[in-house]
């Protein structure tokens, strides 16, 4: 491909946040290097970016960000990448009989523009009717959290957080709302720090508008 249109190509999908597949592109061969390697591996790149930025490497300040930054990379920010991180979920039967909606509002996440590199940072809320299996509502916590920690895009994000909520609670009756403000459009592009983006996934009872009206309700008390 010509390089001009190549680069034009990366722009585009870039400043319109598409993806290219509904699972996290990773290479077959991710986890055959150790942390500590890809840790010492990316402090040098980094050391090399900052350089490159004219940056004085010698100063107190800056010496050992090539080595903060990779830590943070492989233990923190994007520590969801490794499926040796997946957190644990205990399922219980639904002993109580609740039959009922369940909803966790405002489930706070952290994730990462997979186009730029920068902060998404928004509210989840997620709802489900027990099959009979019910899970401890920290979990739910957990579950956003794991799959936000790796390079995203919005839509993939909510329809892996969905996806995983309907395999561990064994039931089609699930709903998951993202509301989030993306850096990548706040501080570069078109600087606006005013919008957010919403989306929205749901499957089972939650088809019909009446069930989803319930949740909306419930998730709006405390705004």
């Amino acid at each position: 491909m010509n390089t001009t249109i190549e680069k034009e190509l990366f722009e585009l999908i870039g400043d319109n946040h598409q993806m290219t597949s509904a699972e996290t592109p990773l290479r077959d061969d991710a986890f055959q290097k150790s942390d500590k390697n890809k840790m010492l591996a990316i402090e040098g790149h980094f050391f090399q970016i900052m350089e490159e930025l004219g940056l004085d490497m010698t100063d107190d300040s800056l010496q050992g960000t090539p080595h903060r930054v990779a830590k943070m990379f492989i233990q923190e920010i994007f520590s969801g990448l490794n499926p040796a991180n997946k957190p644990k979920i205990s399922v219980f039967e639904n002993s109580y009989n609740y039959d009922k909606m369940l909803v966790e509002a405002d489930i706070t996440f952290n994730s990462t523009c997979e186009h730029h590199f920068l902060p998404i940072i928004g509210k989840a809320h997620i709802g489900y009717v027990s099959s009979g299996k019910v899970i401890g509502l920290s979990k739910l916590n957990r579950i956003v959290d794991y799959y936000s920690r790796r390079p995203q895009v919005q839509e993939r994000l909510i329809m892996q957080i969905f996806n995983e909520l309907k395999s561990v609670l064994v039931t089609e009756d699930v709903i998951v709302v993202m509301e989030a403000k993306h850096l990548c459009v706040s501080s570069r592009g078109i600087n606006d720090e005013s919008s957010y983006t919403s989306t929205i996934q749901y499957g089972g009872i939650f088809n019909e508008k009446e069930n989803r009206n319930d949740f909306f309700n419930l998730i709006q008390q405390k705004k």
